[in-house]
C-alpha cells in the first residue's frame, strides 16, 4: 500500500476530493486494486483532466462559416443538455452479470484470408483486417485532443482548427494512428425524431478523417463530449428512449458517411459514458448494441471495420466488472477500449504528490493491467487516453512513469494513445513538442529498448525530495561538486553536450557504475559564481546513453522567490480565476499549494485525512484549485471558494522546487 493509512480513511479521501471540486475524480489505492469514484452532475469523468480539456485556453479562433442550429432546450429533447423526460427504456435482454470475457465469442482474433474487395456501393478497395491487427497497429498513438471535441465548436478551446500539417508532423515523430475526439451535440439542425447533423460538420468530419488517412495513419473516430452533454444515462430523470433514438440516428449518419473509407478507419462508440451503477451498465451496454446496430445498417464496407467498445466511465474495473459484448454481429471484428490516468495524486498532482517511481507505484499499475488483462483474455485491448502531462507532473517522475507504463502495456500487448489537448505533447501553435524526452522515452520502450532513467526520492515521509532531472545550486552560497544519480539499467553514459551542442570534457565530471554522476567544482563555477550570476536555469546538458533515450539535465540556480502582494481579501462570489504574480528565483513553476487556517487547522475539512501522509504532502491542496504559470499561480474560482468558506483567516504556503518542509517558499494570506 502505497501511504500508512487506514481502511476508514478512504471515506475521507473521498470528501477530499467532493470538497474541492465538483466533478468526478478517480481516487486510488493500489491495495487489491481498490478504486474510489466520486461523481456530481456537472463533469463526470476525471475532473481535473477534463480542467484542462475543457477550459477555452488563448489560442486564436479561426474564423468559421458554420451555420450549426441548435436545438431549443425543451422538455423532452436538448442538444445541449442530458435528455430527461422519461426513465423507461425498452427491455434489453443481454445479459449483464459480471463476469469474465475471456470466453466471449469474438472474431478478433480470426485469420481469415486478408483480401482487396468493393461493396456496398463503395468503389474504393478494401483491406480487411482482424481486429487484433488492426489495434496492434494502432501503437504507439495520438489523440487530437481540445479540437473537434472543444464545445460548441472547433477552436473553441486551445486549439485552432486542425490542420493536414499536424498530421504529417505526428506520422514523422513515429505515431502509428490518431484518435479523433469529436463533439456532435452542437451540430444537430432537427430534433426527434431525425436528429440530422449539420452537413457543414459532417463535411469538416470527414475532411480531418481524410487529412489523417492520406498520411497512413490509422484513425479512431468517435462520439465525445456527448457522453455528458446529452447522452448521460446516470443523469437525474435520463430519457433512455430518447437517448438510444439520438444515438442511433447519430451513428448511422456517422457509419453512412463514413462506410467506404479504408480499414484504417475504425470506430469507438462513445467516450466515457458516465455511471455507477449496475442499471447504468445496461444502458452504455445497450448503446454498445445499438452502436452495432447503426453501422451495419450504414452499409458499405462497416460489417468489417474494427471496433473498439467501451465500458461504463471507460475506467478499468467498472469495465472489467459490467462490460457484456452484444450478442448481435459476432462477425464484427472489435477490441475493447479503456483509458488509465492513475494514480490520480500523481497525474493530476493532488496533495503534493511530485513524486513516481516506488515498488509499490510500479506494483499498482502492473495489477491493474494484470486485472484487466485477465478479465478480457484474447480481446485486442487498447489504451485510448493516458498521460502523465508536463503540465501537472514534475520532470523525473513523468519520465519514469511513461517508460514502466508503456514497457507494462507492451508486456500485456496493450496499444495506447497518448492524449494531447496541446498542452501536453504537440504544441500545435508552434509546432514543437513540449517534452521531447518524454516522447522519446515513449518511443524507444515502443520498441523494446532500455531507457536509462533519472533517479528521484520515493519516501513518502522524507522531509525534502530530490530529481535527478535537475541539479540545483542554491544562490550565494560556496559552489562545490555535485551528484545527481541515475538508473542505468544496464546502460553506459556515452556522452554529456552542451546545449551549444558541444561535447562537455570529461574532466568536469565521473560517473560510477552505480549511475552516479558527479560534477566537479571547477566546471559548476563557471555557471554558478554568486553574486553576478542570477537565480535561474543555466544550462541544459544531454546525456546520451549506450541504448534507449538520452536525457537531459538541467543546471538551475536558485534562491527563495518574492510575491509582491501577499495579502488578499476573500472573496465569496469570484466571477474570475486571482493571478498571484510571482517573481520566480529559480525553476518558473509552483511546486505544491498548503492551505491552512489560522489555528492549524486544515483550510479544505474533507482534506483532514492528509494528516496520514508524509509531510510534504499533509494539507496540500489539488492542482484544480489552484495552477501556475511562468506568470504566477492562479486560484481558481473554486478555490477561491473554498477559502472565503472557511471562518479564519487562510494562509497558503506556495512551495517551490527543491522542495524542502519549512524552505523555498513563500505565504500568501486571505483576511
Amino acid at each position: 500500500m502505497r501511504f500508512p493509512v487506514v481502511a476508514g480513511i478512504l471515506s475521507l479521501a473521498v470528501e477530499s476530493v467532493y470538497s474541492q471540486a465538483a466533478g468526478y475524480a478517480q481516487f486510488a489505492y493500489h491495495n487489491n486494486a481498490m478504486q474510489v469514484g466520486v461523481q456530481d452532475t456537472q463533469v463526470k469523468q476525471h475532473v481535473y483532466r477534463d480542467y484542462s480539456q475543457c477550459v477555452p485556453g488563448t489560442a486564436t479562433s479561426a474564423p468559421t462559416t458554420l451555420t450549426t442550429k441548435t436545438s431549443k432546450t425543451t422538455s423532452s429533447s436538448s442538444t445541449s443538455k442530458p435528455i430527461t423526460t422519461s426513465t423507461t427504456s425498452k427491455p434489453y435482454t443481454t445479459s449483464t452479470t459480471s463476469k469474465s470475457t475471456s470466453s466471449i465469442s469474438s472474431t478478433s482474433k480470426t485469420t481469415s484470408s486478408v483480401s482487396s474487395t468493393t461493396q456496398g456501393g463503395c468503389t474504393a478497395a478494401f483491406t480487411p483486417v482482424t481486429a487484433s491487427a488492426a489495434i496492434a497497429a494502432l501503437n504507439p498513438g495520438w489523440n487530437l485532443g481540445n479540437t473537434l471535441d472543444a464545445t460548441p465548436d472547433e477552436g473553441s478551446w486551445n486549439n485552432p482548427p486542425v490542420v493536414a500539417s499536424t498530421f504529417t508532423d505526428v506520422k514523422a515523430k513515429g505515431f502509428k494512428s490518431v484518435r479523433i475526439p469529436v463533439t456532435w451535440a452542437y451540430h444537430f439542425v432537427t430534433d426527434s425524431p431525425s436528429w440530422t447533423v449539420n452537413s457543414t460538420w459532417m463535411d469538416r468530419v470527414e475532411t480531418v478523417v481524410d487529412e489523417a488517412l492520406a498520411t497512413g495513419l490509422y484513425v479512431v473516430l468517435n462520439v465525445h463530449h456527448d457522453s455528458w452533454v446529452w447522452a448521460d444515462v446516470s443523469a437525474s430523470g435520463a430519457n433512455y428512449t430518447l437517448i438510444e433514438e439520438k444515438f442511433a440516428s447519430l451513428w448511422l449518419q456517422i457509419a453512412t458517411r463514413m462506410k467506404c473509407k479504408s480499414s484504417k478507419l475504425l470506430f469507438e462508440p462513445i467516450n466515457e459514458p458516465p455511471g455507477s451503477t449496475q442499471a447504468h451498465a445496461t444502458e452504455i451496454n445497450k448503446l454498445n448494441s445499438i452502436f452495432l446496430d447503426s453501422i451495419n445498417q450504414a452499409g458499405g464496407y462497416n460489417p468489417q471495420r474494427v471496433v473498439t467498445l467501451v465500458g461504463m466511465n471507460m475506467d478499468a474495473a467498472l469495465t472489467s466488472q459490467y462490460f457484456v459484448r452484444p450478442t448481435t454481429y459476432p462477425s464484427q471484428p472489435w477490441g475493447i477500449q479503456f483509458h488509465y490516468y492513475s494514480p490520480y495524486q500523481f497525474i493530476f498532482n493532488a496533495w503534493g504528490d511530485t513524486i513516481w517511481g516506488s515498488d509499490s507505484d510500479k506494483a499498482g499499475l502492473l495489477s491493474d493491467f494484470q486485472h484487466f488483462a485477465g478479465n478480457f483474455t484474447n480481446i485486442p485491448t487498447l489504451i485510448g487516453e493516458w498521460q502523465a502531462t508536463p503540465a501537472y507532473t514534475e520532470k523525473a517522475a513523468r519520465w519514469r512513469y511513461t517508460d514502466y507504463f508503456v514497457r507494462t502495456a507492451k508486456q500485456f500487448n496493450f496499444s495506447h494513445q497518448i492524449w494531447d489537448n496541446g498542452l501536453d505533447a504537440l504544441n500545435r501553435n508552434t509546432n514543437t513538442w513540449v517534452d521531447p524526452i518524454e516522447i522519446n522515452i515513449l518511443f524507444t520502450a515502443v520498441q523494446g529498448a532500455t531507457n536509462s532513467l533519472p533517479d528521484q526520492s520515493t519516501d513518502y515521509t522524507a522531509t525534502s525530495w530530490n530529481s535527478s532531472a535537475y541539479l540545483f545550486h542554491q544562490y550565494n552560497t560556496p559552489v562545490t561538486a555535485q551528484s545527481v544519480s541515475y538508473v542505468l539499467n544496464g546502460n553506459t553514459l556515452s556522452s554529456i553536450s552542451t546545449s551549444s551542442g558541444s561535447i562537455l570534457p570529461s574532466s568536469s565530471y565521473s560517473i560510477s557504475s552505480t549511475g552516479v554522476l558527479t560534477f566537479t567544482q571547477s566546471y559548476l563555477s563557471t555557471l554558478f559564481t554568486s553574486p553576478t550570476v542570477s537565480p535561474g536555469t543555466k544550462e541544459t546538458l544531454t546525456l546520451t546513453f549506450s541504448a534507449g533515450s538520452p536525457l537531459t539535465l538541467e543546471l538551475v540556480q536558485y534562491s527563495t522567490p518574492t510575491i509582491p502582494t501577499t495579502t488578499y481579501a476573500k472573496n465569496a462570489n469570484p466571477s474570475s480565476d486571482l493571478l498571484i504574480p510571482i517573481n520566480y528565483a529559480g525553476l518558473p513553476i509552483v511546486a505544491a499549494v498548503k492551505a491552512l487556517n489560522a489555528d492549524g487547522s486544515y483550510t479544505v475539512t474533507g482534506d483532514a485525512w492528509t494528516m496520514y501522509l508524509g509531510p510534504l504532502q499533509q494539507a496540500r491542496w489539488t492542482y484544480g484549485s489552484w495552477t501556475s504559470s511562468s506568470a504566477g499561480l492562479t486560484i481558481t474560482s473554486a478555490g477561491q471558494q473554498v477559502i472565503a468558506q472557511s471562518g479564519q483567516t487562510v494562509t497558503l504556503i506556495v512551495e517551490f522546487f527543491p522542495r524542502s518542509v519549512g524552505a523555498n517558499s513563500v505565504n500568501v494570506t486571505f483576511t
